[in-house]
């Protein structure tokens, strides 16, 4: 059973024609889980600081560090201008 065929269709392509900020993120992820590191990278750059961002937010569920809304401000405006940054690249 192949993971692919339950892989959600991005609706803004499908109606409208072109990628939003989120596309890529699903094949990136099923990537990742067969071990292609640097293809998932290239395929959706943000997804690296968002699984630590994910990983961060969990941690900090359980364990409250004295700073920790800091680290994930931080996190969050990592992963934002990824996400800006590598959809205007691939715009260009």
């Amino acid at each position: 059973m192949a993971l692919e065929n339950y892989m959600i269709p991005c609706l803004s392509k499908t109606l409208f024609g072109f990628e939003c900020m989120g596309c890529g993120f699903q094949r990136s992820l099923l990537l990742i889980l067969k071990g292609h590191f640097i293809e998932a990278f290239y395929m959706y750059a943000a997804i690296y600081p968002l699984l630590i961002l994910s990983a961060y937010l969990l941690l900090t569920r359980f364990y409250k560090f004295k700073n920790y809304t800091k680290g994930i401000n931080w996190l969050s405006i990592i992963s934002i201008a990824t996400i800006i940054i590598s959809y205007t690249i691939k715009q260009l």
